[in-house]
């Protein structure tokens, strides 16, 4: 759990970025840590949603920081990050070396509540995104619908006393129709069926 605790991202650019969003979501105290920062990054410490200080890495940087992340092209600074972080037992993540890395961050994919993480251990964040790029299309706002469905569905069975297991579930569960259903926006529809699914496993 890393909400209110400071993190520490020594980079800038779009990887940093990208990194920065994933802390943010969950709650974490932000701080980046570089001379340039992209126009994303630069928005996000102007609005105070993150701490910026544009300068170069420096030691003692890390100090109370639970987690650090570093995005950088320089071997150097990730290594002296990766030095002052063990030394001071912060889990650290270098983008790219997973040897170096005590953590991985994956690739997220946000439908609602339906979260996706795609992770390719570290050797090639390049492909993780490239195959959540393909499932940010493929995987559109319905599938945040199903999911809201689903959890009322599931409430109702439960207050109804009806006990079905996760066999049934499968057997009931049409997604290609239920998420059709919600592309044209017939919502009652779709739980009505699912309803009835369910409930005719118990007959």
């Amino acid at each position: 759990n890393i909400r209110g605790r400071k993190c520490v991202v020594v980079g800038g650019g779009q990887v940093a970025l990208r990194k920065v969003r994933v802390l943010l979501e969950h709650g974490a105290d932000v701080e980046v840590i570089s001379p340039d920062l992209c126009p994303e990054l630069a928005k996000l410490a102007q609005g105070r949603e993150i701490h910026a200080l544009t300068r170069k890495y420096q030691a003692g940087d890390l100090k109370n920081a639970f987690v650090a992340i570093v995005a950088t092209d320089s071997g150097d600074i990730n290594q002296r990050v990766v030095v002052e972080a063990r030394r001071r037992a912060v889990l650290v993540n270098v983008v790219d070396d997973a040897g170096n890395s005590d953590f991985i961050v994956p690739s997220y994919l946000r439908r609602g509540a339906l979260t996706i993480a795609v992770s390719t251990g570290g050797k090639s964040p390049a492909l993780a995104r490239k195959i959540r790029s393909r499932l940010e299309k493929e995987l559109g706002d319905e599938y945040a619908l199903v999911v809201c469905l689903i959890g009322e569905v599931r409430a109702e069975i439960r207050q109804q006393k009806i006990k079905i297991d996760n066999d049934d579930w499968q057997e009931a569960l049409d997604l290609d129709q239920l998420l059709d259903l919600l592309r044209k926006g017939e919502k009652l529809k779709a739980k009505a069926i699912l309803l009835s699914n369910l409930k005719a496993k118990q007959q």
